[in-house]
């Protein structure tokens, strides 16, 4: 399983000298399981970027988009997906079954007059919303598993295995606040357990959290204690604040690794970056 981030940042793009060591695109990861069929999760901005390397490489007709949720910050990228204007891609938008006619419609009204001169009827690819998931029968060597999220309006966080390797993705997740349809804290340390690779959403800061709580998102230094109790293996911090600078994520991460190993655990600890690539095996 290959993982490749085109966007982590959160609430909107941040393009910026702040924000060139981790990038300022919001969410979207590549998946390819070891066929090299693509899973794409969440549409951020991001997406655009990863459309034009799917153009460029021309080994990818066909594959699933998954999404967490519906916010803006997730689903922006879509209208400037390229590979949806072109009839010889087939994306096959994948979701547990209570989501799909919301997803449906959740891509549809990106591309509404009088914000985009695009309708979606217009466009060319073959779109399957049937596909029995999450995850679709093409990803024949990757078992995909959902949780509800603890995030306003609902959303769903992936587990995704392939052989013995395991990678979590919690993006949009309040740790510290359970929103109607979301789980506990120890829902979310079982659903994690002993997985190579979590990445969860870490926006907040202490100080921020106390005028943000309810707000969908989670501390760092709960993520941390999910991380520890949960026996992952290596660590990412994601959705970063569109304010927070690369600098002040460098100190996160620092102040992170040293509480760490005060508690003697081997726990790796990292913020995500636009561009970075993970290979489990």
């Amino acid at each position: 399983m290959k993982i490749t981030v085109w966007g982590c940042r959160g609430t909107l793009p941040t393009p910026g000298q702040h924000t060139l060591k981790y990038g300022g695109n919001t969410t979207c990861l590549e998946i390819r399981n070891k066929e090299g069929f693509l899973t794409i999760v969440d549409a951020g901005s991001g997406l655009r970027y990863l459309g034009k390397r799917i153009m460029q490489d021309g080994d990818s007709n066909e594959m699933c988009l998954m999404l967490t949720h519906s916010h803006w910050d997730h689903l922006m990228g879509f209208p400037f997906f390229i590979p949806a204007y072109f009839s010889k891609f087939k994306i096959n938008v994948c979701g547990v079954q209570s989501a799909r006619n919301y997803m449906a419609q959740s891509l549809a009204r990106q591309l509404e007059a009088p914000y985009f001169p695009v309708n979606f009827d217009q466009l060319k690819a073959d779109f399957n919303f049937s596909c029995k998931g999450p995850g679709c029968e093409k990803c024949v060597h990757l078992k995909v598993e959902s949780i509800e999220l603890s995030h306003p309006n609902g959303g769903y966080g992936f587990k995704f295995k392939e052989g013995k390797s395991c990678f979590v993705f919690l993006t949009d997740n309040e740790l510290g606040y359970q929103h109607p349809g979301g789980r506990t804290v120890q829902d979310y340390v079982e659903f994690a357990r002993d997985a190579d690779l979590l990445f969860h959403d870490a926006q907040y800061t202490d100080e921020d959290i106390q005028k943000t709580r309810t707000w969908g998102h989670s501390t760092y230094n709960e993520v941390l204690d999910l991380a520890i109790n949960a026996n992952i293996k290596k660590l990412g911090l994601v959705h970063h604040d569109p304010d927070r600078t690369d600098d002040e994520i460098d100190e996160i991460v620092s102040e992170l690794q040293t509480k760490a190993a005060a508690r003697s655990t081997k726990l790796e600890i990292f913020a995500v970056y636009e561009g970075m690539q993970i290979e489990l095996e």
